[in-house]
């Protein structure tokens, strides 16, 4: 039998009501909730035994809703941030020593070429500039005529930048007497504000070859790969990486069979503890293949369980950024090199600040203009974010049928001038060019 690590710290996403990207709704109300949300990831092997639990701490303070209408939110210079968001204690300082290192001798490409760092690309001097579907052919680097002279860079591959359900949404094209400008814009296919489930696609090149790394697998995945690998010249899927056990991260899961059944023998799964156990309730065939029927192909993954400290996928480090997604439900980013990426968030803990810096781009939640709901940044409290981590490039993602993408993306522009905050809105087949 396979072998997998486990990581204590048992946990259910609770039914949140109002959440647009809510929890799968096939977990049974008796399930074992986050009660030890906090508690340090304790490793144990599969033959350990009985499981041990730390006494669950204070409920989280709530995530705080942004205030005002679009313009006000964009144009005001600071707010107030919210009361800090309960600790994760099982943050250890050893995992720091990485960025304070970078921090001391922290060279970016803006202050010098001679940097031993590697740097972003020139393409991504701008968020505004970001090479999309557009300008990309496909398994190519885009209408760059040097392309072919320089080794194959890697790239980040927007999958899905939008909600749980999707925009445009079923109801409001076909609501009887209201019209919503969004949704209506976001039918026609080629649109930016048509939305899947937010999910993105790492394309690491090495000098050894390229690894695809999947980061979620949400209920829309298939549709966006149908849009996107033919588009992008992508085949193989060689790992995918959780956030969160949500049927907007997972549920896409089982679609995965296309690929073990014609592409590869297996995809491996990396995901915490409290994800894998929701999994094997959820998609329970996909873990334990023994109750498959003979003859039924279901998608053959390999599950490896991590742990919220740093681990290797395709030779590319991974650095988990816990946060918080609802009160007392924890979901991941992650951090890339330079990049970061947090697409489930009601509040970071203090602890995750320090994983922040020197983060060079910041890929962040961002649903609604005008407030935040109580597990999802709205645009208020995402800026504000911003002004504290202090990127050199933002993206935001997650967005719903309230943000069009034009009109934000001019009022965004503003803060250029205003502020110097370089931020525009993510969309759906948006390719750039990074170094990992």
């Amino acid at each position: 039998m396979r072998q997998v690590r486990k990581v204590l710290d048992l946990s259910l996403p609770p039914n949140a009501p109002g959440n647009p990207k809510g929890p799968l709704a096939s977990v049974p109300p008796s399930a074992p909730r986050q009660a030890a949300a906090d508690q340090g990831p304790l490793a144990v092997s599969e033959s350990s035994a009985g499981r041990r639990c730390l006494p669950p701490s204070p409920p989280m303070p709530g995530a705080g809703a942004g205030a005002g209408a679009i313009a006000s939110a964009l144009l005001r210079a600071h707010v107030p941030l919210m009361p800090p968001p309960r600790a994760f204690p099982c943050l250890a300082a050893a995992r720091l020593p990485f960025l304070r290192a970078r921090a001391a001798t922290a060279s970016f490409p803006f202050q010098s070429s001679s940097s031993p760092r590697l740097p972003l690309l020139p393409r991504l001097c701008s968020a505004r500039s970001f090479c999309g579907v557009a300008c990309a052919s496909p398994g190519g680097a885009g209408s760059d005529p040097a392309a072919e002279q320089r080794p194959q860079e890697s790239e980040l591959i927007f999958l899905g930048t939008g909600t749980s359900e999707g925009i445009p949404r079923v109801s409001c094209l076909t609501h009887p007497t209201k019209t919503c400008p969004v949704c209506t814009k976001a039918s026609k296919p080629e649109n930016r504000n048509r939305r899947r489930n937010t999910s993105i696609l790492l394309r690491h090149a090495t000098s050894s070859g390229t690894a695809n790394i999947l980061v979620d697998a949400g209920k829309f995945f298939y549709h966006s790969a149908l849009q996107w690998f033919p588009t992008f010249g992508l085949r193989t899927i060689d790992a995918v990486i959780i956030t969160h056990s949500h049927a907007d991260a997972i549920g896409g899961l089982d679609c995965l069979r296309d690929w073990t059944n014609n592409v590869q023998p297996s995809i491996p799964i990396y995901v915490v503890d409290r994800d894998y156990e929701v999994m094997k309730m959820t998609h329970y065939y996909l873990i334990d293949t023994s109750v498959v029927i003979p003859g039924a192909a279901v998608s053959a993954l390999q599950f490896n369980i991590i742990k919220e400290e740093p681990f290797m996928v395709h030779n590319l480090e991974v650095i988990p950024l816990p946060v918080w997604h609802g009160q007392g439900y924890r979901s991941l980013g992650f951090r890339f090199g330079d990049i970061c990426y947090i697409s489930d968030v009601s509040d970071i803990p203090k602890e995750t600040y320090e994983l922040l810096e020197n983060c060079e781009l910041l890929i962040l939640d961002a649903l609604r203009p005008d407030r935040s709901s109580s597990t999802h940044f709205g645009l208020p409290r995402a800026l504000d974010e911003v002004r504290k981590i202090k990127p050199k490039k933002t993206l935001f993602t997650g967005m719903m049928h309230l943000m069009d993408h034009e009109k934000v993306n001019n009022d965004l522009a503003r803060l250029m001038e205003t502020e110097g905050l370089d931020i525009q809105l993510s969309y759906d087949g948006l390719r750039i060019p990074v170094r990992l």
